[in-house]
């Protein structure tokens, strides 16, 4: 071994590293800082002895104090099934309308519809319920075929015009270009045209109004204010269901389109189908 070198300045050992002609010092370790090594140390022995850690052919260690991070998982899980489940049990055991006066159960169904309308709904009503030709708005106030908790439930449960379903919404429009003349169907766009304000032709209105009370009003009402037992829409405002004016609503006296909704109660299930009944109600639009 050679000579310990020592530093001429500082008179402390050098380890015998050099750089640039500078040389490394072996100065000791701080106390405080080799007992806290230790410390920890010693504190990770008693942790794997205490807690599983040492691996094993098929399992580990199970440490003295007999923990286990997926017996707390398991434990938690369970607690949260058993909620759930009393949370499930109260919407089967409630009507909607009961549901929408506990605040609390409320909440909840509330936010699970939110979830299962992004899952089942937005492909038609949009992720904002705004709709889109042919699928209604459902923030509105303007209903077909009622916005009340209990007709909402049904709309949902049972569809609407849904073969599958004899409970499901059913009402069709007739196409007036096979029971009245062309000039007639023009007359009659033109009188509900005129009822929004959009007519292109406002003169042909009066003569309208004549074929909207023949034709129109046993669905309509007479004041063309609509009815939802028949999902006759109001044709007093400018919402249109497929396009506005009074080009598109004579094509849909000529050839009326019918939407189909699915009926979602034999889908989802009752408890499903209540919390969407909720969520929708919630938007704004529920009467």
């Amino acid at each position: 071994m050679g000579e310990k070198h020592i530093d001429e300045l500082s008179g402390v050992e050098t380890t015998g590293h050099e750089w640039d002609g500078i040389t490394e010092l072996n100065n000791p370790m701080p106390r405080w800082w080799l007992w806290t090594f230790y410390a920890t140390v010693v504190w990770a022995l008693a942790y794997t002895i205490a807690y599983p850690a040492w691996p094993m052919i098929s399992s580990a260690t199970t440490g003295v104090l007999g923990y286990s991070s997926r017996a707390d998982v398991k434990n938690e899980l369970a607690a949260a099934e058993a909620a759930k489940s009393d949370y499930i049990e109260a919407v089967k055991s409630n009507s909607v309308g009961d549901i929408l006066a506990d605040d609390k159960l409320r909440q909840l169904a509330t936010a699970a519809g939110s979830a299962a309308f992004k899952v089942n709904c937005i492909q038609c009503h949009a992720s904002g319920a705004q709709g889109s030709p042919g699928f209604p708005n459902l923030n509105d106030d303007e209903w077909l075929w009622g916005g009340s908790i209990d007709q909402i439930y049904k709309s949902i449960a049972h569809g609407v015009r849904f073969d599958g379903d004899e409970n499901t919404h059913a009402s069709e429009m007739p196409a007036f270009a096979d029971i009245i003349e062309p000039k007639q169907v023009n007359e009659v766009a033109a009188y509900v045209a005129s009822l929004s304000g959009t007519a292109d032709t406002p003169e042909l209105a009066a003569a309208g109004a004549k074929v909207f009370a023949d034709n129109c009003a046993a669905c309509h009402g007479d004041n063309a204010k609509g009815n939802k037992e028949l999902g006759a829409p109001d044709l007093t405002d400018a919402i249109a269901l497929y396009a506005s004016g009074q080009a598109a609503i004579v094509s849909q006296v000529r050839h009326p389109k019918h939407g189909v909704m699915p009926a979602w109660g034999a889908r989802l299930g009752d408890v499903n189908v209540k919390e969407l009944a909720i969520f929708v109600h919630s938007l704004g639009g529920g009467e």
